[in-house]
């Protein structure tokens, strides 16, 4: 198969259009929609992993419309009439499948690259300055289940000519999908179906912790797999006989045999902890994981400085230390709060974006009354703890009147909130000095008890 021959089989055929398929629509849900995938510290384009992840997400949508059209793509000798005509000139049966499966793959590879490309470029000029290679085979077995299931679906479309066939083949792998459907509820993702049999489906679960990648037995029994599907394809593509047909399934049966028993069984087995990217990286008592290194230099005099009032504020029961927080939590699942550290939740909508004095007030909020529920893009049960903090903070930093923490139009309270919580500033501030401290250490207790912190400072409970 010559270069000629290939780029006019690119520019007469619709061998293109899947490629474009993938490409346009991948850049239309991320460029177009304001979704989760912009948000929090395992966005799309904040770093290298979780970009990989995110466009591997998007093949439980773009692999069985991939297949689909490829199955329309090897129905063109059956629709032409041309099938008993082509079997009867000397070129190789191979040869001649060589060219249109070729042509395919070129097109989704270099649409699948191009959107890697795209998302790579963001990364790359945004603020992180961890770059892993690990990225790279996630994208690398992505492309090749887009390849191996085009190529797939032609070949069953050449061994099964009907109309029907392409349509069949999207519903049913649709169909496996949603059974096979990886989520991110828990700690770790998982599915309903036995773990081996939901990793032969390429399509990863939407990646919501920044730490997390897959594992090195996933991205081998994976390749084998789509290599068998992809053997298995091209040997319909190319059979020109009954027999030959059913030799051909020999390749996708021992790959998925070989796969399944490399394929971790469990959930523990198929993501794991990025331990480099995972690495504390500090300056003093303030620490950072290696992937968000760039943040340290912001966070460490606003986290020591934050440590220094604490303990104004708590005496000998003040944090002694900064440190990202680093747990792998099910969705709703409370934080391990702990009193000697100020655990910092770059997933917190609050601290994302803050800079200067105002992430020096949320340090000390979070010293002073840490949020049990988590406050993240998923998850916002930590946002009732924010009036609590914010009284907290205002008086550890000896504000003559109450401030409210910056919340994002999200987390907007009602007047009658911020009324109630500036009623309860007013309460605190009226009590003697020592009645303030002490009410300070009972909401402070309370919050690592997981308790009302508003009930704590009026003094309308005991911690």
């Amino acid at each position: 198969m010559n270069g000629r021959v290939l780029r006019i089989e690119l520019k007469r055929s619709v061998a293109p259009w899947p490629g474009v398929v993938v490409l346009a629509g991948s850049l239309a849900v991320f460029c177009l929609i304001d979704g989760i995938w912009w948000q929090g510290t395992a966005g799309w384009t904040a770093q290298w992993t979780s970009m990989a992840l995110w466009t591997r997400y998007l093949l439980v949508f773009w692999w069985p419309l991939v297949v689909g059209l490829g199955a329309v793509y090897g129905l063109r000798e059956s629709r032409s009439r041309m099938a008993e005509l082509l079997t009867t000139t000397p070129l190789p049966a191979w040869r001649r499948a060589a060219l249109p499966a070729g042509a395919m793959a070129l097109a989704l590879a270099s649409g699948f690259g191009l959107l890697v490309l795209v998302g790579g470029v963001q990364v790359a000029l945004g603020a992180t300055t961890y770059m892993p290679l690990g990225w790279l085979p996630i994208s690398m077995v992505a492309a090749l289940a887009l390849v191996a299931g085009a190529v797939f679906g032609m070949g069953v479309a050449r061994a099964v000519p009907s109309v029907l066939t392409p349509p069949a083949l999207m519903v049913l792998l649709l169909l496996t999908d949603l059974f096979l459907r990886q989520d991110n509820d828990g700690a770790l993702p998982s599915s309903i179906a036995p773990n081996r049999f939901a990793l032969l489906a390429p399509a990863t679960a939407e990646p919501r912790e920044m730490l997390l990648t897959l594992s090195g037995s996933v991205h081998v029994g994976q390749t084998l797999w789509l290599l068998g599907l992809l053997a298995t394809g091209f040997a319909l593509l190319s059979a020109t006989t009954r027999r030959a047909r059913l030799l051909a399934v020999a390749p996708v049966l021992a790959g998925a045999a070989v796969t399944l028993l490399i394929l971790p069984a469990a959930a523990r087995g198929t993501y794991v902890v990025d331990k480099a990217a995972a690495t504390l990286v500090c300056d003093g008592p303030v620490c950072v994981t290696q992937a968000n290194r760039s943040r340290l230099p912001e966070l460490a005099p606003r986290g020591k400085e934050a440590l220094r009032v604490l303990h104004n504020a708590l005496g000998d029961k003040a944090p002694n230390s900064v440190r990202e927080d680093t747990e792998l939590r099910a969705l709703g699942d409370n934080h391990e709060l702990s009193g000697d550290v100020v655990l910092v939740d770059f997933d917190d909508p609050l601290i994302a974006h803050a800079a200067g004095a105002e992430l020096t007030r949320l340090l000390v909020a979070q010293g002073l009354t840490p949020n049990c529920g988590p406050r993240t893009p998923w998850e916002g049960r930590g946002q009732i703890d924010i009036p609590a903090q914010s009284i907290a903070a205002s008086w550890a930093l000896g504000d003559r009147r109450f401030e409210p923490l910056q919340v994002p139009d999200t987390y907007a309270y009602s007047q009658g909130t911020w009324a109630n919580a500036k009623a309860a500033w007013e309460k605190l501030t009226a009590l003697p000095s020592a009645e303030q401290r002490s009410r300070i250490a009972q909401t402070h207790a309370a919050a690592l008890s997981c308790k009302d912190e508003l009930a704590a400072l009026t003094g309308e409970t005991s911690p």
